[in-house]
């Protein structure tokens, strides 16, 4: 749709103006609290299966990623004291707004997966992936503290697999059947009274 692609881009380029003070004072916090660089990057399966690097502020101590994909709890070890703050009100994810400026990603979508859950997907599933992903969908709304639900499992990776990610698609392939310029700015006024809330 083109009128969502201008609001994309319109909305994008205001908001990272009006953000710039506060990415500034994120990013001093950043480098004051921990080493490594300010943002981190990931590689996420994004529309007909192209791979892009999806931005965020970086949240944990440097190759935290490497002793696992998913984050267990906001209390997380790998979890630096600013990126705790940050993922409490979602700051870390406001890098995105570049993803959306350059055309990876929309404001409204199914949230990008990375290439490991991907590959699990059955044929029906993998429609979720004929639409661009976005910052914010019904599922991230449902799922505001997924971190924390994960905490409570006893197997967070199989909960993930077998819970979260077939309930996630199910409400993502209803908004590809429903979608509509109306119905992405309703998401984002719910994304943003939960942010508040």
């Amino acid at each position: 749709m083109i009128i969502k692609r201008i609001f994309d881009i319109v909305f994008a380029l205001a908001s990272i103006f009006l953000l710039t003070p506060l990415f500034f004072l994120i990013a001093v916090f950043i480098t004051l609290n921990s080493n490594g660089g300010i943002f981190y990057m990931q590689n996420r399966v994004g529309k007909n299966g192209c791979v892009f690097k999806l931005f965020k502020f970086r949240t944990m101590f440097i190759n935290s990623d490497h002793l696992g994909l998913l984050t267990i709890g906001n209390h997380d070890h790998r979890i630096t004291p600013v990126g705790y703050w940050l993922r409490k009100f979602k700051l870390d994810e406001l890098p995105q707004l570049f993803n959306v400026l350059i055309g990876d990603m929309s404001f409204v979508g199914p949230r990008p997966e990375v290439n490991k859950y991907v590959k699990l997907y059955n044929e029906t599933q993998l429609r979720v992936l004929s639409v661009k992903p976005g910052i914010t969908d019904w599922a991230s709304i449902q799922y505001f503290n997924e971190n924390e639900l994960l905490a409570h499992s006893d197997d967070p990776e199989k909960f993930y697999i077998d819970e979260i990610i077939p309930s996630k698609i199910i409400q993502n392939l209803g908004y590809i059947d429903r979608r509509s310029f109306w119905m992405d700015i309703k998401i984002m006024l719910y994304t943003l009274k939960r942010l508040i809330n």
